[in-house]
C-alpha cells in the first residue's frame, strides 16, 4: 500500500493568473510485518488541472456541439483522464505534467514531488449556481504496473478579477539576463508582481468614497432620503447604508434591505425568451422605523460568495433591494401630557391601511485577496488516498 498526499501550499483559493502550486508525497507505511520484500512500486505519476462545466437542464439549453458528451477513453481505466466519471465537460484544462517514473518505495519512505501549473487569466470563477457550475480541482494520476488508474482530486477555488487580463510583466525584468536554473524562482516573481498588481487596483477601486444621495418616494409623495458612500465593493466587506425619514412626507413604517446576487442566462442560451433571473440572497436587514428621523445597516458581503462575473453563458451581478411599507394616512407621534402623574402604556394602531413599494440599487462586487480567502475557506488545503 501507498499513502498518495496532495497539499496546496498557498492555501485553496487563487486568483485567475496566479500560479497553482502543489506538492505531492507519495509514502510506504512503516508496519510491524514490514520487511526488504515488502517494497511498493508505481508506474508514473502525473498532474492536470482542469476546470469542470455543469449546466442545469431546466434552465440552459446548449447548442448540440456543446453538450456533454461521454469521452471515448473513459471506460479505458489505463489512460489519464483527470475528469472521469464527472458530470459535465471539461471546458478547460492544463497540458498534464508527468511527476516519475517507476518509483520504488521501502518500508517507511517517503518521496515528495513538487508541481506548479498557472491559472489562464481568462478562466471563469469558481461557481455553484442554480443555472450552470463552474469547479476547479487539481488531479493526480497514480498507476501500478499492470493495474487500473487511481486518481487523487485536489479541489481549490478561483477568483477573477477582469482588470488583469490585460496584465504584463515590467518590460526592465524581460530583457535581464535569464538563467535556466531558476525558473521557479522567475516565476514565483512573476505570480508575486500579478498579486501585487491585483491589490493595488483593489484598493484603488474599492477605496474611493462618494457620498451617493437617493430620494425614495413613491405615489403618495416622499417617504426619505438613502445615503451610501460607495457602490464598488470587495467580497468581506460591509456595505453600509443610511436613512433620513425626517423630511419625509409619508410615514415610513417599516423597511428591509436584502444583499442579493441575480444570476441571468445569456440570451442564446435561455430555454425560453421570458425566463426570469435566479435570485439569491447573502444577508438581510429589517428594522420598524415609525417614528424614527434616522437609521442606518450593515450587511456583510461573505467571504465564501463569488464576485460579479460574465461569461458565455451567464452573467452574476449584484444589487441591493430595498422594501418599503409605508402609511395612506398620517400617524401621529405619541406625547406625553405635562403635570402626568398615572402611568401611560401606549400601544400601536390596531389596523393601517398600508402601501408596500421596492426599489433595486445594483452595486459592484469585486474579489479579495486570495490569502485571505482562504483562511475561512471550508476547502481543506490536504487531500490523501491509499493505492
Amino acid at each position: 500500500m501507498i499513502e498518495v498526499l496532495g497539499k496546496l501550499l498557498r492555501g485553496p483559493v487563487f486568483l485567475a493568473g496566479e500560479i497553482v502550486e502543489c506538492v505531492v508525497t507519495f509514502t510506504n507505511p512503516l508496519s510491524a510485518s514490514s520487511t526488504s520484500a515488502s517494497s511498493e512500486t508505481l508506474a508514473w505519476a502525473s498532474a492536470q488541472i482542469h476546470c469542470q462545466f455543469h449546466a442545469s437542464e431546466s434552465r440552459v439549453q446548449l447548442p448540440a456541439n456543446e453538450e456533454p458528451r461521454q469521452d471515448v477513453q473513459a471506460e479505458n481505466e489505463t489512460v489519464f483522464i483527470p475528469n472521469r466519471g464527472e458530470r459535465g465537460q471539461c471546458i478547460l484544462s492544463t497540458p498534464p505534467k508527468i511527476l516519475f517514473c517507476d518509483l520504488r518505495l521501502d518500508p517507511g519512505e517517503t518521496k515528495s514531488y513538487s508541481y506548479s501549473e498557472s491559472l489562464p487569466l481568462a478562466a471563469p470563477p469558481s461557481f455553484r449556481g442554480q443555472a450552470v457550475k463552474y469547479v476547479y480541482k487539481l488531479t493526480i494520476g497514480c498507476q501500478r504496473v499492470n493495474c487500473p488508474i487511481q486518481l487523487l482530486r485536489v479541489p481549490f477555488r478561483v477568483l477573477l478579477l477582469p482588470a488583469l487580463q490585460g496584465f504584463q510583466p515590467p518590460q526592465e525584468d524581460e530583457v535581464a539576463p535569464s538563467n535556466p536554473f531558476l525558473d521557479v524562482e522567475e516565476g514565483g516573481k512573476k505570480d508575486s508582481r500579478l498579486l501585487d498588481s491585483a491589490l493595488e487596483i483593489l484598493m484603488a477601486v474599492t477605496s474611493r468614497r462618494t457620498l451617493h444621495q437617493y430620494n425614495i418616494s413613491n405615489a403618495r409623495g416622499k417617504v426619505g432620503t438613502f445615503f451610501i458612500f460607495k457602490t464598488v465593493y470587495k467580497i468581506g466587506e460591509d456595505v453600509i447604508g443610511t436613512f433620513n425619514f425626517s423630511e419625509g412626507e409619508i410615514p415610513c413604517l417599516q423597511y428591509s434591505v436584502s444583499l442579493q446576487t441575480e444570476e441571468s442566462v445569456q440570451e442564446e442560451y435561455r430555454r425560453s425568451r421570458s425566463q426570469p433571473a435566479s435570485i439569491s440572497t447573502h444577508a438581510q436587514h429589517h428594522e420598524s422605523c415609525l417614528h424614527t428621523a434616522r437609521s442606518n445597516f450593515s450587511l456583510p458581503l461573505p467571504l465564501s460568495s463569488c464576485p460579479g462575473f460574465t461569461t458565455n453563458f451567464i452573467s452574476l451581478k449584484w444589487r441591493l433591494r430595498f422594501e418599503f411599507v409605508t402609511s395612506r394616512e398620517p400617524v401621529e407621534a405619541p406625547t406625553v401630557p405635562e403635570n402626568q402623574s398615572e402611568i401611560i402604556t401606549w400601544t400601536g394602531a390596531g389596523h393601517i391601511e398600508v402601501d408596500t413599494f421596492s426599489w433595486d440599487l445594483p452595486i459592484k462586487v469585486l474579489p479579495t485577496n486570495p490569502l485571505l480567502a482562504s483562511y475561512v475557506s471550508p476547502v481543506p488545503c490536504t487531500h490523501s488516498i491509499c493505492i
